[in-house]
């Protein structure tokens, strides 16, 4: 009775896990799947996919790299209409980067639907801001797939409505910042040196210095990119410290 009893309850599990996964897709990116499969996939690491990636998400991840980037470079030029290419690319830039794709992910929870090999799994790939934003990046190339750009543009407007508007004028960059701050200031061209790679491939950690002359600092990061955009603001912080405390000196001197 016990087997027959399990038997029976398998394919409507198969079933109830597929309902809850279309309507958290529903939920997270308006528009209801009408074939799960491909947001399955997207959600669906290389190390559960036996080394194959069509089974993987990378091939949506790049898919959905570029529909985020013409949907998010559409609404900045309409909601912006009075700055200048340099601005846009800077809003469009501080929006799209792995980390804030990461924290996207995790705004809806996408950490507990990714599918992970158990190696990976015990290393907490499920928490990586690389496996996260890839996974954010190929789960909007499910939405294009299987509903078209449209429902794709409207996902991305309802995902990033609170980052968009976060800061009034566009942000800059923290190592365009440093670089100009060290030009207006006569000191040397910031440096940039890999310290450290560690970690497993699907989840490294990096620690890069910059360097101004003989002021420097270490950041870590889950990219090379992050770590040195890490590093750049903290440096950049400090440098601004300095030059603040040596200018109150200076002003009071007799």
């Amino acid at each position: 009775m016990d087997v027959v009893l399990r038997g029976a309850v398998q394919p409507d599990r198969a079933g109830l896990l597929s309902e809850a996964l279309a309507d958290w897709v529903e939920r997270s990116f308006g528009v209801r799947p009408a074939d799960i499969a491909p947001f399955v996939r997207a959600l669906t690491h290389s190390s559960h996919a036996d080394g194959q990636h069509g089974d993987s998400y990378e091939r949506l991840e790049f898919l959905g790299d570029r529909v985020l980037g013409l949907a998010m470079a559409e609404w900045l030029w309409e909601t912006f209409p009075d700055e200048p290419e340099g601005l846009l690319s800077k809003r469009f830039n501080a929006l799209v980067t792995g980390a804030v794709c990461a924290d996207v992910a995790r705004s809806i929870d996408a950490e507990r639907h990714v599918r992970l090999g158990k190696q990976a799994q015990g290393d907490g790939a499920q928490h990586s801001d690389n496996v996260l934003g890839d996974v954010l990046e190929a789960l909007l190339g499910a939405v294009y797939r299987t509903a078209g750009f449209d429902a794709a543009r409207a996902a991305v407007r309802l995902l990033w409505a609170d980052r968009l508007h976060a800061e009034a004028r566009a942000p800059q960059h923290p190592k365009s910042a440093l670089q100009e701050w060290a030009a207006a200031n006569r000191r040397a061209v910031p440096a940039y040196a890999i310290v450290q790679r560690q970690g497993p491939g699907h989840a490294p950690r990096f620690t890069v210095r910059v360097s101004v002359g003989k002021d420097s600092v270490e950041a870590e990061g889950s990219s090379k990119q992050d770590a040195e955009t890490s590093a750049a603001r903290t440096l950049l912080e400090q440098l601004e410290e300095q030059a603040a405390a040596n200018g109150a000196k200076k002003r009071r001197r007799p």
